[in-house]
């Protein structure tokens, strides 16, 4: 995908969909040099990060991150996740960023000449659409090379342009941390 040193651009990361493709290609991002890559790109006017939280968690293993994100460059979007049991009696919890993520696009579209979607979730297809709608050039970030592929067939068909996660390994990437 070309990049334009004048383009205005927006990152757009759906957090949880981000953490399942660098978990299954054994990486981690490295959000500093995220943001330095694509300032190198173009002008990078808005990076949205969107997750929900379980906020009566003692300790939430996302908060450190979150705070992080927060205070350097990232405009974090956050709301409270739901806890419930399933039919098997399995604790789950569900806490979906979809609505907000796609509202902030499409808003966005209106003044971004690049938007890049770090996600492979299908159900932005038609977000995406609308956005292209507005004028805005959408690039999708995520992966074809895990097993199964994160990537909707659908959503990488709307997009402009299919970035590889990882193909940027090198370039956002580091090693995951110890568990």
């Amino acid at each position: 995908m070309a990049f334009y040193p004048d383009e205005r651009i927006g990152l757009f990361i759906d957090g949880a969909n981000l953490f399942s493709t660098t978990k299954a290609l054994d990486f981690d991002i490295d959000f500093k040099r995220l943001l330095e890559e694509f300032r190198k790109r173009g002008k990078l006017i808005r990076a949205n990060y969107y997750t929900a939280l379980l906020e009566h968690e003692e300790y939430n293993p996302l908060r450190p991150l979150v705070d992080w994100l927060d205070y350097n460059g990232f405009s974090v979007i956050t709301k409270p996740a739901k806890e419930y049991t399933d039919d098997h009696g399995r604790r789950r919890i569900k806490g979906d960023m979809d609505i907000e993520l796609a509202v902030d696009m499409l808003e966005a579209a209106t003044y971004l000449d690049h938007i890049i979607l770090f996600t492979g979730d299908g159900d932005f297809r038609y977000a995406l659409a609308a956005a292209r709608a507005k004028g805005a050039r959408i690039s999708v970030v995520s992966s074809l090379k895990t097993s199964p592929s994160m990537i909707s067939d659908d959503l990488r068909r709307e997009a402009d342009a299919f970035i590889e996660l990882d193909d940027l390994r090198a370039m956002i990437g580091r090693a995951p941390a110890s568990s």
